[in-house]
């Protein structure tokens, strides 16, 4: 390999390394709450959607969201039931035979 091109492909690598390690430490501030837009001009990014190519939501991010907008009236556990002797002492005790 020539000179220049061993210069070119060094100059090439330190500039993936830096825009890889950029762009992957914008993912971990994404998922820890850092808002898009915020992220897209830390980035130097200028436009959003550009941003938006690899800022996606994992599962977490969008359980956590549903969460957070629906509280304790979460469609998701809506099937969830509880028990009907769950919580009532006199009606364990009889299923137990004790009463």
């Amino acid at each position: 390999m020539g000179r220049q091109q061993k210069k070119s492909a060094q100059k090439f690598q330190a500039t993936f390394t830096l825009i890889f390690f950029g762009h992957s430490r914008a993912i971990h501030l994404y998922r820890a709450g850092m808002p898009l837009a915020l992220l897209s001009e830390w980035l130097g990014h200028a436009q959003l959607e550009t941003t938006m190519i690899y800022a996606y939501a994992d599962t977490k991010m969008k359980r956590d969201a549903i969460q957070k907008a629906t509280g304790n009236n979460n469609p998701l556990r809506s099937n969830e039931q509880i028990p009907y002797w769950k919580g009532d002492d006199q009606i364990i005790r009889k299923l137990y035979g004790l009463k």
